[in-house]
C-alpha cells in the first residue's frame, strides 16, 4: 500500500454562527515540503495552535471569498507574523484570492496601518480572475480556480498533488456546472452543505445538491462541511446518498484525511 502523501485537517466546519462544537471555516493541507490553508475564519489561528502548527509554517492561504467567517483571522495572521520570534524565521508566503482582494487589503492597511504591513517580498498577493477558469503551477502542487455561485469574489479551488491525487474545495457555493466541471474525477471533493433538505437558501447547497455535484463530477469521495445550526439533528446523509452512491463523510472539527 502506498504511503499517504498529504494530510487534510478540517480546522473549522461551521459558519459565522458561534458554536461550541464547530469553528468557522478553515482547512489545513499538509504536504511534505509546503503547507496550504484554505480560508481562515475567526478562531483559525487557535485551531492551528491546537494541532501544533505555527503560522510561520503556512506557505499559501487560499481565500474562497471575503465574508468574515472565511477571512476574519487574516488580520491576526498578519499581525502575528510581525511578532519578532515569528518574523525572524518567516519565509515568503502567498495569499490567493479573487481580484476584489486587492482593494480589500488596501482597506485593511488603511485601517490598521503598519500593524498589518509586511516587508516587500514577504507577503505575495496573487489576484485570481473572478470571471473565468484560472490555472497555475506552484513548486509543490498545481492549482485551478473557478468562479462559483455565492458572491462576486467567490472561488472554488482544485489542487493537484505530485502524486496526481486531486482535491477540490467549493468554498461557499450554490449548484453550478462550473463547480461540476472543476470537480471532475476528483479524489476528494469538499462541498459546503449549509442547510438541510427542504431549507434551501440561495447561494448555498443542500445534501441532495451536493450529492448531485459529486455524482455528475465522478468524485471518488465526498466530504460535506460548513453546517449552519439548522443542520443540527437533521439527516444529511440519506438525501445526499439518493444522488451519490460513493463514500460520503460529514466533517467535524479536526477530522483528518490522508491523501
Amino acid at each position: 500500500m502506498n504511503k499517504p502523501f498529504a494530510q487534510l485537517i478540517f480546522l473549522g466546519t461551521g459558519t459565522g454562527v458561534p458554536s461550541p462544537d464547530r469553528a468557522s471555516p478553515a482547512i489545513f493541507l499538509k504536504l511534505p515540503e509546503t503547507n496550504v490553508l484554505m480560508d481562515l475564519g475567526p478562531g483559525t489561528l487557535r485551531q492551528l495552535a491546537k494541532i501544533s502548527v505555527s503560522i510561520t509554517a503556512i506557505d499559501y492561504i487560499l481565500l474562497t471569498h471575503l465574508h468574515p467567517d472565511h477571512c476574519a483571522d487574516l488580520v491576526p495572521f498578519l499581525f502575528g507574523t510581525r511578532y519578532p520570534p515569528y518574523f525572524k524565521h518567516r519565509r515568503p508566503f502567498y495569499v490567493l484570492a479573487g481580484t476584489d482582494f486587492a482593494s480589500f487589503y488596501k482597506t485593511l492597511t488603511a485601517l490598521y496601518g503598519h500593524w498589518v504591513e509586511l516587508p516587500e517580498g514577504l507577503l505575495n498577493l496573487l489576484s485570481l480572475p473572478q470571471d473565468r477558469l484560472f490555472k497555475k503551477k506552484f513548486p509543490h502542487f498545481s492549482l485551478q480556480s473557478t468562479p462559483v455561485r455565492h458572491i462576486a469574489s467567490s472561488l472554488g479551488y482544485r489542487i493537484t498533488l505530485p502524486t496526481r491525487k486531486v482535491l477540490v474545495f467549493s468554498g461557499d457555493s450554490d449548484y453550478s456546472d462550473a463547480l461540476v466541471n472543476l470537480a471532475k474525477n476528483t479524489d476528494v471533493l469538499i462541498l459546503e452543505c449549509s442547510f438541510p433538505e427542504g431549507k434551501k437558501v440561495e447561494g448555498h447547497l443542500t445534501p441532495s445538491l451536493a450529492g448531485r455535484i459529486a455524482r455528475k463530477a465522478g468524485a471518488k469521495q465526498l466530504i460535506l462541511t460548513h453546517f449552519f445550526p439548522e443542520c443540527q439533528g437533521q439527516d444529511l446523509l440519506v438525501p445526499c446518498a439518493r444522488e451519490y452512491n460513493g463514500n460520503i463523510m460529514l466533517a467535524e472539527d479536526f477530522l483528518t484525511i490522508s491523501i
